[in-house]
Formats: structure tokens, sequence, C-alpha cells
């Protein structure tokens, strides 16, 4: 039970240390891509942008979430993507004027798929490792 939950506190981490850290980064780069006096991001490619990598962390944090608890992968970076999608929902009510509502919805719609796909890529990797390794000598 402690390394389930400690499998979905690192998942979490993970996204949104690399989430986050990548958004200052971003929002360094291009400020002029940002209204700064309605702090809102309404050019389209940085949207997609900002919802790929998002994304791309999600299955990160899925991945990460399954490497930990080391058993029913799936299900762990099933229950992450929920944890992040009432998260997600909450921080999206908070600041729903900083963006168009089309990217709001479409990442809360990607979150628990990205973060399942991110176990199921572990569970994957796992069951390959398993079959590589050559059958000990009796």
């Amino acid at each position: 039970m402690l390394r389930s939950i400690l499998a979905i506190i690192a998942g979490s981490v993970v996204w949104m240390v690399t989430a986050f850290g990548t958004d200052m980064i971003v929002f360094r780069l291009f400020p002029q891509l940002i209204d700064s006096t309605k702090q809102r991001v309404d050019n389209v490619p940085l949207l997609f942008f900002i919802l790929s990598y998002c994304l791309a962390y999600s299955v990160l944090g899925g991945y990460v979430a399954a490497a930990i608890a080391r058993r029913r992968e799936v299900l762990h970076a099933l229950v992450l993507g929920l944890v992040q999608l009432a998260m997600g929902t909450a921080a999206t009510a908070a600041n729903w004027e900083t963006a168009p509502a089309w990217f709001h919805l479409a990442l809360l719609a990607l979150l628990v798929p990205a973060n399942v796909a991110g176990g199921q890529w572990r569970a994957v990797s796992r069951d390959r490792r398993t079959v590589a390794r050559p059958a000990a000598a009796v």
C-alpha cells in the first residue's frame, strides 16, 4: 500500500516539476506570445506546444508511477491520471481565462489516457525485459 501511494506521489511530482518548469522556460523565451494584461495565451502554435509537452509529461508520470509500483502498472497509472484530472479540473476552474476553452478541455480529456499510456509503456517494457532474459541453467 505504501509503495502504491509513493508511486502516485512520485508520478505527480514528476509531472508538476517538468510541466511547470517547462512553462517557466517557455514563457520567459516567448513573452511576446502572452497577453500580459490578461495573463492569457491565445497563440495557437504555442498552445499546441504546451498541450504536447504537458501530455508527454503525463505519459512520463504514468511510467514513473508504474515503475515504482512494480505491479499492476496500468492501474497505478490510471489512478495517477484520475488524480491529475481532479487537480487539473480545479486548476482549470481557477484559471479558465488564461487560455481558450478548447485548450483546457483537450488537456483535461487527454490527461487520463496519457497517464495510462505511460503505465502501459512500463508494463510492456518490463515484459520485454523478462522475455529477453535467458532462462537460468538448471
